[in-house]
This record gives C-alpha cells, structure tokens and sequence, in this order.
C-alpha cells in the first residue's frame, strides 16, 4: 500500500440506463462508500459540471492553509480547523463509473462532456464493446474498464472503485510536499518506508495528510478520532531531545529519545498549546534501514471536530441510496 501526502474519501458516481442494475449496485457497494446513481445522462452530466468550482474552492482552501504555515502559523491546529468546518469536501465525486451502451447517449460522450471534471473514469462494456474501451484507455479516455457480463463483476467492481479512490490528487500532493524539507521528502520515497506507513495509515484512518513541520501524519477515522503519528530521523532525535531538556522533563526520557526508543509529544504540544498533556510513546521503526522512528498519539476530544462533523454522521445524513430517475 503506497502512501499518498493527502487522502481522504469522495463520492462514487454511477451511470446507467438499467434501473435494476443500479438498484443492485446500491444493494451490494460498501456501505462506508458514499454514492450517487444516475439512470440518465443529461442528469449526471450536469451533476458533476457543477463540481469543477468546488474543488478548484477546496484546492485553495488547502492552499491558504500552508501559505498561512509559511507565515507563521502552525499547521496542525488549521487542518483540525478544515475538517471541522468543510464536511462537505466528502461530496465532491473521486469516480464516475458509466455504462457504455445506452439508448440516449453512450459512456464515451457522457465521458467526453466532463472536460474539467477531474476525477477518475471507468467504463462499463458489454461484449461486443471491448475494443471500443481498450481503445479508450489507451488513448487516455478513461482509467478503467470492466466487462459487465463477468461473473465477479460486483467483486471486480469494488476492487478497481477502490483502487482508483486511492488513486492521489496530484495537485493537493503538490500543495501538501511544500511543507516538506528535500530530505523528509527523500526519505518518504523510499520503498520500503513508503509501504509500511502506507498500511500503517490505510489500516487506521479514512482521511490524512503528511507535513513536515512537525514531521509527521496527522490523520482521522470515520468517527472523527484524530491521531498523531509523529515521525522522527536521526537528527530530528537530537532536536527532540533538546526540546524535551528545556522543558524539563527527567534525564531517564531525554536518553530514552536520545537512543530513540521513545517518543513525547512535545512538537504537537507546542502546535496546540499547553492543554496537552505531555505523553512518552515507545517509538518502532519504518522502512528497512531503521532511519525513520513513529510513535502514535491520540488527540483528547476537545481538540478533534465535533462529532457531528465526523464522516459516519455525515453519510447518515445523506439518506438512503436511491437511483436518480
């Protein structure tokens, strides 16, 4: 599992003219997925031609937060301020899956009107459609395609949905890397490192992103937890430990973070301020060369959003999965 520097969950659109597909898709699509089902065309094209301003919206709302970083203010507390107040980022659609063949219009040209629709494509064919998608893909029309009459389709379906939810923004990686130094960013390409906070991530939290001041990943579950995997190299231990010294924890924690078997919390203390209890993690390893240390601290509720705001309450507030006639 690679990590990305920013994800978070969307909406999966569906297009197709067969109702009882889609009621079905509706039936058997995970249920922490949120999705929208289209019967006809000129409905989902105008649903998601409206998305475009949104997201470039989004986009700049990231933007604002590390130019206002570069300005002074820390990261940390402005992030937990976004997730609090735009619940509705989960709106905007990461994947639209169309059905080729349909009486009005076909998936192609549904495809073709969504010119500034950034999110992933995927087509859905019938037999004697398939050179048309192998086409389409490799001339970069659509990202996926799958053959309806196969017999795992509803298995097939959700795998490659889920891969391309996974599928990272390049431009919020873009807006994300800046807070990175050369060698945070390094280290963060390493194989072997990249992998193993990549499931470490996926395993515990729906929504993330990485920063480098501090250097870690703050990330929150589908109930509105947020933790803290704070990020240690050779040298950020060194720094650690001096920062621990002047606030006068004991000599046994400095040379615990000197000989990096702990972490404390203290860079996020000082992001979020006094309120935060001090706290001594043990530290584990990532990656093959033991170069990069984590520790894992969970934030106290007062300093989460609300739980109202959180992903679960969200998508109960959306109702039932109907198919837009």
């Amino acid at each position: 599992m690679k990590l990305s520097l920013f994800q978070r969950p969307g909406t999966v659109v569906f297009l197709d003219d067969d109702i009882d597909y889609l009621d079905m898709l509706g039936m058997v699509l995970p249920r922490q997925w949120h999705i929208r089902l289209f019967s006809r065309p000129n409905d989902c094209i105008n649903y998601l031609q409206q998305e475009p301003p949104f997201w470039e919206a989004d986009a700049w709302n990231q933007q604002q937060l590390v130019d206002h970083w570069r300005a002074g203010k820390p990261l940390i507390p402005q992030i937990l301020a976004y997730w609090a107040k735009y619940s509705e980022r989960w709106a905007l659609s990461r994947v639209c899956v169309v059905d080729y063949s349909m009486p009005t219009m076909n998936g192609l040209d549904v495809l073709d009107e969504l010119v500034d629709w950034p999110g992933s494509r995927m087509l859905l064919t019938g037999q004697a459609d398939e050179q048309i998608a192998v086409s389409a893909f490799n001339r970069g029309l659509i990202d996926q395609f799958i053959a309806k009459q196969s017999a795992d389709i509803s298995h097939r379906l959700i795998d490659a949905v889920a891969r391309l939810v996974a599928v990272p923004s390049a431009r919020h990686a873009q807006i994300w890397r800046g807070t990175l130094t050369p060698e945070q960013n390094a280290l963060l390409r390493v194989p072997s490192v990249n992998n193993e906070l990549g499931e470490f991530v996926e395993s515990r939290w729906i929504e993330y992103v990485v920063i480098g001041d501090p250097f870690g990943v703050l990330g929150i579950d589908s109930e509105g937890h947020v933790g803290w995997l704070q990020l240690e190299t050779e040298a950020g231990l060194h720094d650690l430990s001096d920062i621990a010294t002047a606030e006068g924890l004991d000599i046994d924690t400095v040379e615990d973070i000197r000989a990096g078997r702990k972490l404390v919390n203290l860079e996020l203390r000082q992001a979020l301020g006094r309120d935060l209890p001090v706290e001594r993690h043990p530290a584990f390893s990532l990656g093959r060369n033991e170069k990069l240390l984590g520790a894992l601290f969970t934030l106290p509720a007062q300093f989460c959003p609300a739980p109202a705001n959180s992903y679960a309450q969200w998508l109960a507030r959306q109702g039932q999965r109907t198919v837009l006639r």
